[in-house]
């Protein structure tokens, strides 16, 4: 690590988070310089319509430590994360959300913990998740345990993206070839010794989510096709089912004519073409996830486009719209091709 480089880096994906600014700037900027070590607070633009931008630009005049970085495009909340960990200097990168959801005090125990235990990852796990609703909890049960059977019980059971790595664990992560990443399977894939900080996950601070149900279940294809190929032995199995159903369909019909009994044949057709028909279907979608992925990672996309770096761009204007990079700047594509 060079000199100049910060002891810490916090990295931070926003989208459209104006109203809930404010508020994380009155608790993450004295919290962060009493931590007593050099720090950089690396937020990621994920192209925000809103105000988000012009908020971080005016707090950067007056917070040398707040780095903003813009994608030219939203590309989601994994990619940010990416791009976040492709620029953050630090010797430990932290990764946390800009709702407050998840209290960015417990930084200062990250820190602790991983010098004390001599550890290359902190996970934040919520051990208090009242203030989420009864439907979030629930699926968020059921993928941690989904998660557990595809990709191993060494994944955190309830911690998302609140953690601390080293540098040597963000360095393994960006030299993984493929961008489809979920970094909450990513970590715990990779291996390092690790430990767990317990919290209590609050409200949100302000404003209303970014993460709805759509991009939740995005993400959970996401985890599973990226890390498992249990969907492709699942369509196998519903393959040999169908195969089954319709050989006893067959012997229902045949033992009916022989038994004279004049059953007219339209449920057991009807019923028997919707079966193997459904599972043809649910087949044929488990496939096209895999070919879709294989598809977008060889048209080699990047993954985002960094239209502006307020540590590499200073002095410069930023870009205004996503297809207009910052003057005398040119996006920097910073990943290999996108498999979402």
């Amino acid at each position: 690590m060079r000199d100049m480089d910060p002891e810490l880096s916090v990295v931070v994906p926003m989208y459209d988070e104006e109203e809930v600014l404010p508020i994380f700037f009155r608790r993450m900027h004295p919290l962060l310089d009493g931590l007593g070590i050099s720090y950089e607070l690396l937020v990621v633009d994920d192209g925000s319509r809103d105000r988000t931008s012009a908020l971080l630009l005016d707090a950067a005049k007056d917070w040398p430590q707040l780095r903003v970085v813009r994608l030219l495009r939203n590309s989601g909340h994994q990619a940010a994360q990416s791009a976040g960990f492709r620029r953050a200097r630090g010797q430990y990168v932290v990764t946390i959300d800009a709702d407050l959801q998840d209290p960015p005090e417990v930084i200062a125990e990250f820190l602790r913990v991983v010098r004390e235990q001599d550890v290359d990852v902190v996970y934040g796990v919520r051990s208090d998740r009242s203030s989420d609703s009864w439907a979030k909890r629930t699926t968020a049960r059921l993928y941690y345990r989904l998660m557990c059977r595809l990709v191993g019980k060494e994944i955190p059971f309830d911690a998302a993206d609140f953690r601390l790595v080293t540098r040597r664990v963000v360095e393994a992560v960006n030299a993984l070839p493929d961008d489809g990443r979920v970094f909450r399977l990513v970590i715990p894939w990779l291996g390092f010794p690790s430990t767990k900080v317990s919290y209590v996950r609050a409200e949100r601070a302000a404003g209303s989510t970014k993460y709805n149900v759509s991009k939740m279940v995005r993400l959970a294809f996401d985890s599973v096709t990226a890390f498992s190929a249990a969907p492709l032995r699942l369509a196998t199995w519903l393959g040999l089912l169908g195969g089954v159903m319709s050989g006893l369909f067959v012997v229902g019909a045949l033992v009916i004519k022989l038994t004279g009994r004049g059953i007219p044949g339209w449920t057991s057709t009807v019923l028997a073409v919707s079966v193997i028909g459904a599972i043809q279907l649910l087949c044929l979608g488990l496939l096209g996830e895999y070919v879709a992925r294989l598809f977008q990672s060889s048209q080699r996309r990047p993954q985002f486009l960094v239209g502006y770096d307020s540590l590499e761009d200073h002095g410069h204007q930023e870009p205004t719209h996503e297809s207009t990079p910052t003057q005398g700047s040119t996006p920097t594509q910073e990943s290999t091709p996108n498999q979402r």
